[in-house]
């Protein structure tokens, strides 16, 4: 027997007029869309366009990081500098808390699935933990273009264990904990 559709209930708009999927809860966390350009003969993604209001602050260290299959790293937070990730290949869980009392999202905890083929770029703001886990059969490799450079003698980085009970969150057992 069909639903009538007097029976259902309409479903929220979720692409605001610029396209853009309106999927984040953590202030300050931005979500980006590369262009991926190809043929049979291979692809080309632009990982950074100055032209772009993502790319507005400045780019200036840039590494490139991966990630082995099944496996996870983190939790870090930065105090002087924002991340921006990019992926470049493979499957990356990347969980964020909001650990910054001043923040309107305090408390939240947010999980995004990147791939090079979705939503493949993510700005992580100052203050927030963030981890990830390789979901798929390959290493995940990604780039980050951090806000500032990576100081070897005073590190700008606070790290907590994977199992941390300060995160309600569990990469075994998702949100909750």
């Amino acid at each position: 027997m069909p639903i009538e559709p007097s029976e259902t209930t309409p479903l929220a708009p979720t692409v605001l007029p610029n396209d853009r999927v309106e999927i984040v809860k953590i202030d300050g966390v931005v979500l980006n869309q590369t262009a991926v350009v190809g043929d049979e003969r291979g692809i080309i993604l632009e990982v950074i366009d100055t032209r772009s209001t993502y790319w507005s602050a400045p780019v200036p260290y840039v590494y490139m990081g991966t990630c082995r299959p099944g496996k996870a790293k983190g939790w870090g937070l930065h105090e002087r500098h924002t991340d921006r990730y990019t992926i470049l290949s493979g499957e990356m869980l990347l969980v964020l808390f909001d650990d910054r009392t001043d923040s309107p999202s305090h408390g939240v905890v947010q999980e995004f699935y990147l791939t090079m083929e979705g939503r493949n770029q993510v700005t992580i703001p100052i203050g927030v933990w963030h981890a990830h886990m390789n979901l798929g059969q390959d290493d995940v490799m990604f780039l980050n273009a951090p806000t500032e450079p990576f100081d070897h003698a005073n590190p700008d980085k606070r790290t907590l264990p994977l199992d941390t009970d300060k995160i309600p969150y569990s990469f075994f057992t998702g949100l909750g904990r």
